[in-house]
């Protein structure tokens, strides 16, 4: 583990999407000291090369610790490495004991492998497409529908995804917060409902949340969409 408390300020590269929010959310929990560094994805700030070095896959977030292990610095892109990065160096929100711990791993990978892929496409499809496909509008609001069941069921006999909160929480929260735009109601998952409004009352989560508040937009130019879905993502560089 990495002595957190003698570490330099952490280098945040963000924005506020729910993939950047994860990790918002975890340091301002943990207090950990970080700079932000603004990434606009609608702008191509994602392309530059400075940005690339850090984060090959042209996603963010990324994060740069200068104090990494053995006093060296690390660069670590994906929000699923990054958060258990992090609950590594402070020992915090992954627990150590093996069973305790794949718990909390397993629904990190399927937040990671499921709902932010299937909703971000019902994003997508739902709102951002240029044409409303209805065979893929259906096939994501649905996918939706199925893992909101899966995270009802779990959170009927718990009261956190694995337990004790955890980074799994964290990650998963973020992409409920937009449950609408995904063709769901929280009140047909009471549990999931409950859960969702313990951690909206949570000052670390408040906190995480409001990070760059205020450059979220309900509406995108052209450029910005050719940015995010067109051509431009496609090329070699």
């Amino acid at each position: 583990m990495v002595n957190a408390a003698n570490s330099q300020p952490l280098e945040l590269y963000f924005w506020p999407t729910p993939n950047g929010r994860k990790i918002t959310i975890f340091l301002e929990e943990t207090g950990l000291a970080y700079t932000l560094h603004p990434v606009d994805i609608g702008k191509g700030d994602q392309f530059k090369p400075e940005f690339l070095k850090i984060s090959p896959n042209n996603k963010m977030p990324a994060l740069v610790d200068p104090g990494g292990p053995d006093a060296k610095s690390i660069s670590i892109f994906e929000s699923g490495a990054i958060l258990m990065y992090l609950a590594d160096k402070t020992g915090k929100f992954l627990p150590q004991e093996t069973c305790a711990r794949y718990q909390v791993l397993q629904w990190l990978f399927f937040q990671v492998a499921s709902v932010g892929p299937m909703l971000g496409q019902a994003h997508h499809f739902r709102d951002y497409a240029p044409e409303k496909i209805e065979y893929a509008v259906n096939r994501y609001t649905n996918e939706a529908t199925r893992l909101y069941g899966v995270m009802e069921k779990r959170l009927a006999k718990h009261e956190y995804f694995a337990g004790d909160y955890s980074i799994a929480d964290m990650a998963i929260y973020p992409w409920i917060v937009s449950a609408e735009r995904q063709g769901q109601e929280l009140k047909d998952f009471p549990h999931l409902g409950r859960w969702f409004e313990r951690l909206t009352a949570r000052s670390g989560v408040q906190r995480g949340m409001a990070v760059l508040k205020d450059k979220r937009s309900t509406s995108m130019t052209d450029q910005q969409k050719e940015n995010l879905f067109g051509q431009t993502q496609y090329q070699r560089r």
